[in-house]
């Protein structure tokens, strides 16, 4: 009788399609084929011929587990010269004796991911034994090896997948949460945290380039009397359509306009001339002018305006952001000294 090596063609198995970090390896494919220790070979042999994916046989003695024989280890002793006449009639139990190895018993709940840890531990001519799966006392059956990998490197691939998407969520998170702290909480704009950042930022550009940077500083006139007259919440709304209409007037890529303090705004106008950034300063003023917001408190125009003060130049090795930070506010003292709702502008 010629034996057929099962073993010579590829087996598939496929693991389930929803297994998660958690799974055990009752959840897997597990076979059942069980034979009583005392019956004949052949009829195993038979059984593996029908089903050449099968890992294994469980052995019992009067319905209790008695042991288990690998399917490769079958068709190893099997095939070998004489085998067959040997002991396709003798009890199973006999070549079970010949070819015993230690087994690996393991309970249903077993995870997936610690399943395959204890069958990697075992020495190497017992790593494609099928392991004994304990479902209950009396209920056993068979997890081959192979598929038992399979579905570790499947966990491992959604492990990897959860750790990337996780990794992703909190790069968006920190870049979020890094976006809100460099936030003004009332207006929106810049706070002030992220105007000296930039600026500094900007300074060391502009001495790198030899191109001029410019800053202009610009005050809500009388907002304290607005606010005595209006009430908090109008003076909020005040200044946050004046934060608006500022980022509506200075919108060209690189500039940045920041709540520099209380009704104090800064822009931030990198490779801007002091001429064209006087020009910027005008227009914020009149936009300002134009939302018609009432201010009858004010002691310059029944509506809300604006003083600005700015200043501009290339900076040298020994400038600092100070530097035109001072120059802008001592132009903006000076456009309230002289009457408000005006802009004056300083080169350095």
């Amino acid at each position: 009788m010629a034996l057929e090596h099962p073993l010579l063609s590829p087996i598939s198995r496929k693991p389930p399609l929803a297994l998660t970090l958690t799974s055990t390896i009752q959840e897997l494919f597990l076979d059942k084929f069980q034979i009583e220790r005392s019956r004949p070979s052949l009829e195993a042999l038979k059984e593996f011929e029908q089903s050449p994916i099968r890992p294994g046989a469980i052995l019992t003695e009067e319905g209790e587990f008695a042991g288990m024989i690998s399917r490769e280890r079958f068709w190893e002793h099997m095939s070998r010269p004489y085998s067959l006449e040997l002991f396709s009639n003798r009890p199973i139990h006999n070549l079970y004796e010949f070819v015993r190895a230690d087994l690996l018993l393991l309970k249903g709940e077993t995870s997936v991911v610690e399943a395959a840890r204890y069958s990697l531990q075992r020495s190497p001519e017992l790593l494609t034994e099928p392991i004994v799966v304990i479902l209950s006392p009396r209920e056993y059956r068979l997890l081959d090896s192979h598929q038992l990998l399979v579905a570790q490197g499947r966990i491992l691939q959604l492990t990897t997948q959860l750790l990337q998407e996780s990794s992703q969520k909190l790069e968006e998170a920190n870049l979020e949460l890094q976006r809100l702290a460099s936030l003004d909480g009332l207006t929106g704009i810049a706070n002030r945290r992220h105007f000296d950042s930039y600026l500094l930022q900007m300074l060391k550009q502009s001495a790198r380039s030899r191109l001029p940077l410019s800053l202009l500083l610009a005050d809500v006139d009388f907002f304290k009397a607005y606010n005595d007259c209006y009430g908090h919440l109008s003076g909020d709304d005040c200044l946050v359509r004046v934060a608006t209409t500022l980022q509506k007037s200075v919108q060209e890529s690189g500039n940045l306009v920041a709540r520099y303090g209380g009704e104090e705004f800064g822009v931030i106008l990198p490779n801007c001339e002091g001429n064209v950034a006087w020009q910027v300063a005008q227009t914020i003023r009149k936009n300002i002018v134009s939302l018609q917001i009432p201010h009858h408190r004010s002691r310059v125009s029944d509506r809300v305006t604006l003083s600005i003060g700015g200043a501009s130049f290339i900076p040298e090795g020994v400038d600092t952001p100070q530097t035109l930070i001072q120059a802008a506010d001592r132009a903006l003292y000076h456009a309230k000294q002289a009457g408000r709702d005006r802009c004056i502008f300083q080169h350095i």
